[in-house]
């Protein structure tokens, strides 16, 4: 497996802080989001790729053990765990403890955990890991907006996954040891899903901002008033100011998506509005718009 780099994925430096990964994120984020770019097979594998790489640098347990074991960091534990036997071992001459593991053994550990063949003149088998899976699940803009459960069915298996609220339409999320069985006891594989969000038909989404083009009546963007519009947490009253233009837009604070694992914090809700020239005018309306035409 090829060494994948996620400071490089990210453009920052090791030494970057958590604001600075964060930032990094959320502009290449934008700029190779799947609804920005539909048909571009690349965006959307940097997309992918750049959700991993947040996933484990913005993380401070995982980010410390990519640094010291690269791309064998999700293997750690088990290191820590060998190196500790191996000093126990060393500080007692050699002994064998445990299930009678000797010194000798820790020299294939790093093998066998990987598939190497065992050191010579030892009949132990290798150990392979298991194949990964990989699935997609699809949502609707309304099922991504909270965070919920959901059951799925795996090679045969119901396994129950928790869906942050905020996740992104192409985003892909591990799930650790559901993949394909180990051989001769090697770890499973992991499980990999890639969700697609389709957008409402109403209301558009990119990034954690929200948006949506409401219709408004001529009185009313000429005269001012209030008026009902929908949002994906229900309806919200909204006043129009005098003499509202024709595609000018309202941004409602905190009213968008959910940030994804940033409780609390939501975008925007960018409204434009689209005034509606009236129809059907009588005789008395055409009468009084010929005079305001020539005031």
């Amino acid at each position: 497996m090829d060494f994948v780099d996620y400071y490089k994925i990210l453009g920052v430096e090791k030494t970057a802080t958590a604001k600075d990964i964060k930032s990094a994120y959320r502009k290449l984020a934008r700029k190779y989001h799947p609804d920005l770019n539909p048909n571009d097979k690349d965006a959307n594998r940097n997309f992918q790729q750049i959700n991993e790489a947040n996933e484990v640098l913005s993380d401070p347990e995982k980010r410390k053990k990519f640094d010291q074991y690269g791309k064998d960091w999700q293997h750690a534990d088990e290191f820590e765990k060998q190196n500790q036997y191996r000093e126990k071992s060393s500080s007692q001459g050699g002994q064998s403890f445990s299930g009678g593991q000797s010194e000798g053994d820790f020299s294939d550990f790093f093998e066998n955990l990987f598939g190497g063949a065992a050191g010579a003149g030892r009949s132990r088998q290798a150990k392979y890991r298991g194949e990964d899976f990989k699935a997609e699940l699809q949502l609707n803009l309304i099922d991504a907006f909270k965070t919920q459960k959901q059951t799925l069915t795996v090679n045969g298996k119901k396994i129950r996954i928790t869906i942050p609220a905020g996740i992104e339409n192409g985003q892909t999320i591990k799930i650790p040891g559901h993949g394909g069985p180990g051989r001769n006891n090697g770890p499973n594989g992991d499980l990999y899903i890639t969700f697609s969000i389709a957008n409402h038909a109403s209301i558009k989404r990119l990034g954690d901002n929200l948006y949506s083009t409401v219709d408004l009546d001529l009185y009313t963007a000429l005269l001012g008033g209030e008026i009902t519009i929908d949002t994906l947490d229900g309806q919200v009253k909204l006043k129009v100011a005098p003499e509202t233009q024709n595609g000018s837009k309202v941004k409602l604070k905190g009213k968008g998506f959910p940030v994804y694992k940033n409780e609390g914090r939501f975008g925007d809700f960018i409204v434009t509005w689209n005034i509606k020239m009236p129809t059907h005018l009588t005789d008395r309306q055409k009468d009084l718009f010929t005079e305001l035409s020539k005031s």
